[in-house]
């Protein structure tokens, strides 16, 4: 089972990119779910929380495929070396604005400036497996399956970190640690430039046309849009029982076993040679997750949200790794990179989406009823592939 992750860690530097490629975004995992420990901490407020997570999402989504698109032409060194000592400074800057009582808009400003020097390591990183792997298809789906595992386990490590940092510490030390793993892991995978993809050179035809204008794009990007509004809703509801029931220093084990569920996923996912092609693959994801995820109506106890988390997370790995497959395999190699970073936009863009409406049934109703969200966010995801039947059924065998 295991001989094609075997054959992907013999690939020279490949194993090394990788790690430090899932250092430097162990932050996604820590960041958000810090500044809502942050802010309920001194505000008291989970819809400001979920407003203030709302903006950062949507302009992070904004300004993420610029930096990809970048990263095509000049190359991730220089990208990096530009973007994340601004992202790391805003966010210091958001911190001392909110200790120190500074005006909303103040350490509000500070979030959002941070998350438009937020680029999508994620993406550089599976962009570079590409370049490494060249044609082999198989070995690719293994690739994108070990960063789905990857990405699981920083959503394990990163909860936790952030979660026992708040609680023990204070608020402000899951940040604080999210900078440091930026920094050193962005800091090891520049530092690897034998297997940094070589830029493109912009002409004509790599100027023209929009990547998100592509109807096979827009296919996986509209899903992932409802995907990522079932990621975030689930998050915070998650944040908010756990803190109703006075079990706050679970929050980051209960979301661990929801990751835990992905990875086991991934690890088969990426073990079998698929002979379903990527297209058909996502649309029976997007089905079995919605229907994994129906437990969420059940629970009443922190062990029942546990284990209907780890069944809701089987479905997220492999669902992922089809969607990037279907995108990538999409557009010319010259904007690969930028349209995996739409992908994941689609993902922080839902991300933003719920926050506000489940912060305010948490506050106002109770996070048990807030676990509705996510049901309604699967559903819609399904619902998204309706206008784009007649570009399904054309990319059936892609």
């Amino acid at each position: 089972m295991f001989s094609p992750y075997r054959k992907l860690f013999a690939v020279p530097g490949a194993l090394r990119f990788s790690i430090a490629g899932s250092i430097a975004r162990l932050p996604i995992s820590m960041t958000l779910l810090s500044i809502t420990f942050v802010i309920v901490h001194i505000k008291h407020s989970y819809t400001l929380a979920g407003t203030v997570s709302t903006g950062a999402a949507l302009i992070s989504t904004v300004f993420s495929p610029t930096w990809s698109r970048y990263a095509d032409r000049l190359g991730q060194r220089k990208v990096l070396r530009f973007t994340i000592p601004f992202y790391i400074s805003f966010d210091l800057v958001f911190l001392f604005a909110i200790y120190n009582h500074a005006p909303t808009y103040i350490w509000m400003t500070a979030i959002f400036l941070a998350e438009i020097f937020l680029p999508n390591v994620g993406g550089l990183t599976r962009r570079r497996w590409l370049w490494v792997l060249g044609e082999d298809r198989a070995l690719i789906n293994t690739a994108y399956s070990y960063e789905a595992l990857m990405d699981e386990i920083i959503f394990i490590v990163g909860p936790i970190v952030a979660t026992s940092a708040a609680t023990f510490i204070s608020p402000a030390a899951g940040m604080a640690m999210g900078f440091s793993f930026m920094a050193i892991g962005t800091t090891l995978f520049i530092s690897q430039r034998s297997t940094e993809p070589a830029p493109f050179k912009p002409d004509e035809s790599s100027a023209k046309g929009f990547v998100l204008a592509l109807p096979i794009v827009q296919a996986v990007f509209l899903p992932f849009i409802f995907i990522g509004a079932f990621f975030s809703s689930t998050n915070l509801a998650v944040v908010g029982y756990a803190q109703e029931h006075h079990d706050s220093a679970y929050t980051g084990l209960v979301l661990a076993i929801w990751a835990a569920g992905s990875g086991v996923a991934a690890i088969f996912n990426g073990s079998i040679k698929w002979k379903l092609k990527d297209a058909s693959r996502f649309r029976i994801n997007l089905i079995a997750i919605a229907v994994l995820s129906i437990p969420f109506f059940f629970i009443h106890s922190m062990v029942i949200l546990s284990a209907a988390l780890f069944l809701s997370g089987m479905g997220v790995a492999p669902l992922i790794v089809a969607g990037y497959g279907v995108a990538e395999k999409s557009v010319p190699a010259e904007k690969v990179t930028e349209t995996l970073a739409w992908v994941i936009a689609g993902l922080s863009l839902g991300g933003a989406l719920p926050g506000t409406l489940t912060g305010h049934i948490i506050d106002s109703r109770g996070a048990s009823k807030a676990f509705v969200v996510p049901i309604i966010c699967l559903v819609l995801a399904n619902l998204g592939t309706l206008p784009f039947l007649r570009t399904w059924r054309k990319i059936a065998d892609h």
